[in-house]
């Protein structure tokens, strides 16, 4: 008789964890089957293709909690569990079922601890000499006030053992983390509250990876668009990095293998990065497959779960992907990734889906709490159509012509001229309220003055209603009251008119219509992933 291995599932699908992490299980169930094992699921969503009656040998619907899965255990006494695939759920499972005598295949349990433990592994990123942001725990509000204080402002905050980065905010000033401790979170002993330095103006990575405890191949380092502190969930994202010098991605790549074998990983790895000027600082790392899995997967034509899954049965890198190892000897990996050659010269764009339309009264604003429910993919030789596609496929068609709303925090003026100047190039008029109108005055930059809601009308949002605006490029200041950008965004999405809420998300948008304008006599052209990976 075949010998079983238990694969634990996301759980019930929220924002923060789901159908990735599906697909995930149901690769880690191909790759078990084709290892001569049975596979036996265990998840408690019905809308899930993990739960299909035909995916695994059997299925158990049932809550994925420890008590349920040692009664699966009992009952079924697989050779091992796999737990890396359903996201932070089964994960934190790790070591109460190996305490319980349950045999955990691929990555040990007490590097998943290491992982997940704030302090365990701020030592193990100091012992490996690489950079984190100056960091912080508290137990009440005082403590909470003089770790920020000392790290100094903006930080970033967020309750302990939070999913999808539930409840986290970046705090500006003392007001904003008093405000935020009294609204948000309960402090004790037993939560007590992370804080980080915001590295504001830094440039976020994303690494997936697969390890086997001897080799590490990095399946993709993703550029993400918008600025760090907006998820990862929520941030479209491009294979391979636009705009990042390729020694800092070297970098990148060497600490994720530094990382991944410090961690005796054993399947799939995530990494996570921010890049400001020419420093590197390692964000978060996750020892499981990640939300971006099925994104890079069919980017690069290999399914990282599936390889993942049967190095944690035992198998090896170089028996299973020999040929990618062949191209490294030689060295003809590409930028982003060691699984990719050169001759595959494409980008690849990650956009998220939003449900804002559901949910009327949500400030439909980019931030550390994650709020996508899905995501869509351009590729193209260039990197301004691809987004443009992504951008098509998420439902938002970027204007070719018209007028853009500029209304930027204080922060971020400087940054905008470049910005202004350009679409005034393309032909677009520029509408701002006071702040930005006479910021780009002063730069000799022409623009339109529009009120704000609160100064009169015909304002803004009256222009929006009109059809007048065509394109929004709205940064938040920090604060977190119903304000006039509150109402502005809101417009947005009810008369269905493109914004963004970063500056880099502008600056991609800009690339985006350019290389659109360029193309339009020869039209797009149409990428099918079997034909590229055919050819590559």
């Amino acid at each position: 008789m075949k010998e079983k291995v238990l694969i634990l599932g996301s759980g019930p699908n929220r924002i923060g964890q789901g159908i990735e992490f599906d697909y995930a299980c149901v690769h880690a169930v191909f790759a078990v089957q084709e290892e001569g094992f049975k596979a036996v699921m265990v998840n408690c969503n019905p809308e899930t293709v993990s739960t299909d009656y035909d995916t695994a040998d059997k299925l158990y619907f049932e809550p994925v909690v420890l008590e349920h899965v040692l009664d699966i255990v009992e009952r079924e006494k697989p050779f091992g569990v796999l737990l890396q695939f359903g996201g932070q759920t089964p994960l934190k499972l790790a070591l109460s079922l190996k305490e319980e005598g349950v045999n955990i295949l691929g990555t040990p349990p007490e590097s998943i601890d290491r992982a997940e433990d704030r302090e365990l592994f701020r030592r193990l990123i100091l012992s490996l000499e690489l950079k984190q942001p100056e960091s912080g725990t508290a137990i009440s509000r005082e403590e909470a006030l003089v770790v920020a204080n000392t790290i100094g402002y903006p930080v970033l905050v967020r309750p302990s053992y939070v999913l999808g980065g539930r409840a986290m905010r970046i705090v500006y000033d003392e007001e904003d983390l008093l405000a935020y401790l009294d609204e948000a979170v309960s402090v004790s002993y037993e939560r007590p509250i992370l804080i980080d330095k915001f590295l504001y103006d830094s440039v976020e990575l994303d690494v997936d990876a697969v390890a086997d405890g001897e080799d590490v191949l990095i399946g993709a380092v993703m550029e993400h668009i918008e600025e760090a502190g907006v998820h990862s969930g929520d941030s479209a994202a491009s294979i391979p990095p636009y705009s990042l010098k390729e020694e800092i991605i070297e970098k990148v790549k060497e600490w994720s293998r530094k990382i991944a074998l410090s961690l005796e990983v054993k399947g799939l790895i995530n990494l996570q990065f921010a890049v400001s000027g020419q420093d590197v600082y390692v964000l978060e790392v996750n020892p499981r497959a990640s939300r971006t899995v099925p994104f890079v997967s069919k980017t690069i034509g290999y399914p990282l779960a599936k390889i993942a899954a049967k190095i944690a049965l035992g198998r090896k890198l170089r028996d299973l992907v020999p040929e990618v190892f062949e191209r490294l000897e030689k060295g003809e990996n590409h930028i982003a990734s060691d699984f990719m050659s050169r001759n595959c010269k494409l980008f690849s764009v990650k956009e998220v889906v939003f449900p804002w339309n559901r949910f009327p009264e949500v400030d439909p604003l980019l931030g550390p709490e994650m709020k996508s429910t899905g995501e869509v993919m351009g590729i193209d030789e260039d990197f301004g159509l691809a987004f443009y596609k992504s951008q098509l496929s998420a439902g938002n068609r970027l204007p070719e012509k018209g007028n853009v709303f500029i209304s930027v925090a204080d922060r971020d003026k400087e940054k905008i001229t470049e910005l202004a100047k350009e679409f005034l190039k393309l032909g677009f008029k520029i509408f701002a309220t006071t702040g930005t109108y006479k910021f780009l005055k002063s730069k000799g930059i022409t623009a339109e003055h529009v009120l704000k809601i609160s100064e009169g009308r015909p304002h803004v949002v009256d222009l929006m209603t009109n059809g007048q605006i065509h394109l929004i490029i709205n940064t938040p200041s920090g604060r977190r009251e119903v304000s006039d950008a509150y109402f502005i965004r809101r417009a947005a999405v009810q008369h269905n008119i493109p914004y963004t809420t970063t500056v880099r998300g502008g600056y991609a948008i800009l690339t985006a219509i350019k290389s659109f304008l360029k193309s339009k006599e020869k039209g797009f052209r149409i990428y099918a992933l079997q034909d590229l990976h055919r050819n590559c």
